[in-house]
């Protein structure tokens, strides 16, 4: 008889575990959960830990150094791991998990649901026998699975608040969907190892998004670099428009001058930012500003917000945001 695959469940609260109380629907810890685990274990050997138990609104990035923390350290003798968390933000956890656990070594895959486990018609139990057939894959990396498909971590982004298809992986292909074959995988979307796994946590909260408007003023990046901010993400319009060419690019520009990296994306989701077609765009190059290219907004938040964590200079965050780490960039080098 084949041997059951040795999965491990980190819990960290979430809609999908919680129950309604006198203020509204609350997490609770792990137990809420069994009766659906009591189910997988006819097919997988599971451990459970609670590591969390958060709304995910409340999940700041101190939370996301416990959750890789735990990864990275709980994963030997699994085959793989799943973190249940809650939606609202389980797309930057995924994200900044997929930069702080570089080269992992098991599959590590998050779920949720936008039903709790505890309601009749919950979409909790299929995303949950999604994720622990991913986990079970043999498949490195960090992914993200959600009503029957898996994307990778630093893809995918919520696009739905009550929808059970909450998210979707923006730029990149599925990397497996669930089907009458069972769980068909893309091979082409995996991530590739470098070297060992690593465990890197350390990550600056200083980094703001700001998404253009017309007539934004341009005094807002002198407040942002008055306000000791080491990093700006900025989502421009179209290809990498900025409405604050005919006012002058001072602010911008004072902004880069004071060691702030600036990272331009684009507010059209499907798509790149491509600073070198429009003249406006190729100014921002000259000053030194990072093109985002088909990142989502979260993986350039996250990964950005790591880059200075780990200390690197704006000339090698400039470097690192040229390549792909885990698939976050299309078509760059890996």
């Amino acid at each position: 008889m084949e041997r059951k695959k040795k999965l491990l469940l980190l819990t960290t609260g979430g809609t999908i575990a919680s129950l309604p109380g006198e203020d509204g629907l609350a997490p609770r810890r792990s137990d809420v959960m069994e009766r659906e685990l009591t189910q997988l274990r006819t097919y997988y050997d599971i451990t459970v830990r609670d590591v969390l138990c958060l709304d995910s609104s409340n999940i700041q990035p101190e939370q996301w150094q416990v959750i890789a923390e735990s990864v990275f350290t709980s994963r030997r003798g699994y085959d793989g791991i799943v973190v249940s968390h809650g939606t609202d933000t389980m797309a930057y956890t995924a994200s900044a998990v997929t930069f702080m656990l570089p080269d992992i070594d098991l599959p590590v895959v998050f779920t949720g649901s936008q039903l709790p486990l505890a309601d009749v018609l919950s979409d909790g139990p299929d995303n949950l026998r999604t994720a622990f057939a991913m986990a079970a894959s043999g498949k490195s990396g960090v992914f993200l699975a959600f009503d029957r498909k898996v994307m990778l971590g630093c893809r995918a982004v919520k696009l739905r608040a009550s929808g059970f298809s909450a998210f979707e992986s923006v730029n990149a292909k599925y990397v497996a969907l669930v089907t009458g074959l069972g769980l068909q995988m893309d091979k082409s979307v995996l991530p590739k190892r470098r070297g060992v796994a690593r465990l890197l946590p350390n990550i600056s909260p200083d980094v703001f998004l700001l998404k253009l408007t017309p007539g934004l003023s341009p005094r807002i990046f002198d407040a942002l670099v008055d306000m000791g901010y080491k990093g700006i993400v900025m989502e421009a319009f179209g290809l990498g428009g900025v409405n604050v060419l005919h006012q002058g690019l001072n602010g911008i520009h004072r902004a880069v001058e004071a060691g702030i990296s600036v990272v331009v994306t684009t507010q059209c989701m499907y798509d790149s930012s491509d600073l070198r077609v429009y003249q406006v765009g190729n100014k921002l190059l000259e000053l030194g500003v990072i093109q985002g290219r088909d990142m989502t907004t979260e993986a350039a938040m996250t990964k950005l917000m790591w880059a200075i964590g780990q200390g690197f200079t704006p000339e090698e965050i400039q470097d690192l945001f040229a390549i792909s780490l885990a698939g976050e960039i299309a078509g760059a080098e890996q």
